[in-house]
């Protein structure tokens, strides 16, 4: 063969005929890198690993903290959510009952009523009788209700309410 041509240069890459060309490629780029700079690449890079690892360590923690914390708080919520809608339910009974005392006694004695209510003695009777608690605010004028004959029993009598709440 002669020198110079493409076959007398095949000779010099006879150490590479077991590669491929990317593999030859990436060999070339190889020999052009800094092995310090790779290494310096491959501490920062397990550096960077074990802070994540640690960090997502960290959150798991904090995602079990705070699923513990959640279930013990909504049991604790849902009981003070039952205890507020009884503590309505009780509210509403006492106020139904007290309407139903105004209405009668309004029924019975509108004109006494209605003047013992726009009295200030009414209201200094009030705050004597609950031993120096809150004044209230407005009495409430209750109109005469008028009782027709279809008016059921429940209508009439207080103390015949569906709900027979004991009050605590």
């Amino acid at each position: 063969m002669a020198q110079g041509t493409p076959e007398s240069d095949v000779g010099s890459f006879e150490c590479f005929t077991n590669y491929t060309a990317p593999e030859v490629f990436i060999q070339g780029l190889a020999g052009l890198v800094d092995q310090q700079d790779v290494e310096s690449m491959i501490r920062a890079q397990k550096q960077m690993l074990q802070r994540f690892e640690k960090t997502n360590e960290m959150l798991t923690n904090c995602n079990q903290l705070s699923i513990s914390r959640l279930k013990s708080t909504g049991a604790e919520f849902k009981k003070h959510t039952a205890l507020l809608t009884e503590m309505k339910k009780d509210l509403d009974y006492i106020f139904k009952k007290i309407r139903v005392v105004k209405n009668k006694l309004n029924q019975q004695y509108p004109q006494a009523f209605n003047e013992a209510v726009r009295s200030s003695l009414a209201e200094e009777v009030l705050v004597e009788d609950v031993h120096e608690g809150p004044k209230p605010l407005e009495p409430e004028i209750i109109p005469p209700v008028t009782v027709s004959s279809s008016a059921t029993e429940k209508d009439q009598d207080p103390d015949s309410d569906g709900n027979q709440h004991d009050l605590k």
